[in-house]
């Protein structure tokens, strides 16, 4: 039999068997006279079992270690690991979809929806519509909250959940359109100061601690660049006043 009607037999394509060759899955049968493969029937039923088992979902290194196992101790264990995994996998999805379902059940379904769930409703209660400053502010914490995994998800919201409460709420509201305001200032302008030093008594005592630690840190170091880039100088300067407040404060 040669490569093509094995190939057929099997149910694969010729560049498959001769991947199969290459990777030690499939042995060299013997040739002809003429030098073509000369496959026999336990070639193709080799063929056929890795076809199967690849089906599976297994990848080529664990079919190549059941293959050598002749008691299917290793085929069980295999197999096992991977009805672990596609169990994690289907929960995974279960979890996504169910999520999808609640973004399609909201009327003003919209971007900040996507976070993970809780954080789109957080920071649309802290963060007053149509301010320049709140949307950038809104803009790095999503882009935060997307590589985080669960667990950092559920501190994010945890700092966050204190600027919820109706005066924090309001404050925070008041100070986000004072930086809005200060757009055009200069950075000597009293008012930076005086903003500066707001913000840091609005901030969460958690919240705060977390800022400071984190920015000495290189890759918050790097979305603090991020951020500041897109500001005006002088809410640059409101920022870096307040970070040196909460950084004097913790050493106290």
């Amino acid at each position: 039999m040669r490569i093509g009607e094995l190939a057929a037999l099997a149910g694969v394509t010729i560049r498959t068997v001769r991947h199969y060759h290459h990777l030690g899955l499939l042995p060299e049968p013997a040739r002809t006279p003429g030098g073509y493969r000369d496959y026999r029937l336990r070639d193709a039923v080799l063929l056929a079992r890795v076809r199967r088992l690849a089906e599976l979902g297994l990848s080529l290194d664990e079919i190549r270690d059941v293959l050598a196992d002749d008691q299917g101790r290793e085929l069980r264990e295999v197999l096992t690991d991977l009805d672990a995994d596609l169990a994690r996998q289907q929960d995974a999805i279960a979890g996504r979809r169910a999520r999808l379902a609640a973004l399609l059940a909201e009327a003003d379904l919209n971007l900040d929806s996507t976070v993970a769930s809780g954080l789109g409703d957080l920071l649309h209660d802290i963060h007053p519509g149509g301010s320049a400053f709140a949307a950038l502010d809104r803009d790095v914490l999503s882009l935060i909250d997307t590589g985080a995994d669960p667990a950092a998800q559920e501190e994010i919201m945890a700092m966050f959940q204190p600027l919820t409460a109706p005066d924090a709420r309001g404050r925070g509201h008041a100070l986000t359109a004072r930086m809005d305001a200060i757009a055009a200032a200069d950075p000597a302008d009293p008012r930076v100061a005086a903003l500066a030093a707001e913000f840091a008594a609005h901030l969460p005592a958690e919240m705060a601690a977390a800022m400071v630690a984190s920015l000495a840190q290189a890759e918050s170091s790097h979305w603090w660049e991020l951020m500041t880039a897109e500001l005006a100088p002088a809410q640059v300067e409101v920022l870096r006043l307040m970070v040196t407040t909460l950084t004097e404060r913790g050493r106290c």
